[in-house]
């Protein structure tokens, strides 16, 4: 292996046909929401059959959330066993089918559609597209909530970490911090949209703020880019972008009262400015992933 240790498997046949299982009881007495958290924490760690089961049965709203939650928030995972006392949950995906490198895509492409909506809604005020931001955030906190599935399984399995395309166990961190961030800049993409939906009016496209947002956007872009650069001065100068934008942010905030607008606007300048610093945090885990360790 690449660290100099020597991996002893048994056939890849046999390991493939290992399934795990979880047995969750569920709590009456706590909320169907952390009831969920705990069935959400068992995907997370990897179990690939979960049964939910009760003595007392489910309540006609517990069932439902249960399964439109794990509908709405877990890729892969779907009810194969239902009955009054009892819900069983399968994860039928493959990972061949959906390697991290994918599922990484997948989410900056949508939130970087995101993130043009919402400036597009803010521009023209239209409730639709805020709206519709808002519902896509389920959708980047699936590809999330299977990018850690993922690597805490490949950290476990050599193997895996092949298959879904991590090189080195100790990419796993980097990937993880990577993955938040994507995730935390879709949180601001919607808490953007949520100010459009609260202000009364658009904004004129000469608005400074959309000269940020267009700054933001594109360290955002840049910073996923750097994923894939080997350069080291190349990256360093991403990180440095970002954080320019970002104090270009603070320059804005510090404008005259007058000039800066209602509190959504102020929110909203603000979600920019938190958008270009993650990015320069990407950029940087970026960096740290692109050095080599003594042992190479």
């Amino acid at each position: 292996m690449p660290n100099k240790t020597l991996l002893v498997s048994s056939s890849a046949a046999s390991k493939e046909h290992s399934v795990l299982k979880a047995s969750i009881d569920y709590i009456h007495s706590d909320s169907a929401e952390n009831n969920l958290r705990i069935l959400i924490s068992h995907y997370l760690v990897g179990y690939d059959i979960i049964q939910l089961t009760t003595k007392k049965g489910f309540s006609a709203y517990d069932r439902k959330f249960i399964k439109d939650s794990v509908r709405q928030k877990l890729i892969g995972l779907e009810l194969v066993e239902e009955s009054r006392n009892e819900l069983v949950f399968q994860c039928l995906l493959n990972y061949n089918d959906l390697p991290l490198n994918r599922v990484i895509k997948n989410m900056y492409g949508l939130v970087l559609s995101m993130l043009e909506d919402s400036m597009t809604a803010l521009r023209d005020h239209n409730v639709e597209i805020a709206e519709d931001v808002v519902q896509r955030d389920d959708d980047v906190d699936r590809f999330y909530l299977l990018s850690v599935r993922q690597l805490k399984a490949s950290i476990e399995d050599i193997e895996l970490s092949e298959k879904i395309g991590v090189r080195h166990p100790r990419e796993c961190l980097g990937y993880r911090l990577i993955t938040k961030s994507i995730e935390r800049v879709g949180d601001h993409a919607v808490r953007i949209a949520r100010n459009v939906l609260k202000m009364e009016y658009g904004l004129s496209s000469d608005d400074p703020i959309f000269k940020m947002a267009e700054l933001s956007i594109k360290a955002f872009e840049r910073s996923i880019d750097s994923m894939q650069e080997e350069d080291l001065e190349a990256i360093n100068q991403i990180v440095v972008e970002a954080k320019d934008v970002s104090q270009f942010g603070f320059t804005l905030e510090s404008r005259d009262p007058e000039e800066k607008g209602s509190i959504e606007h102020s929110m909203i300048l603000e979600s920019l400015r938190r958008v270009a610093e993650y990015s320069a945090d990407i950029a940087e885990v970026s960096i740290n992933m692109n050095i080599k360790q003594v042992d190479d």
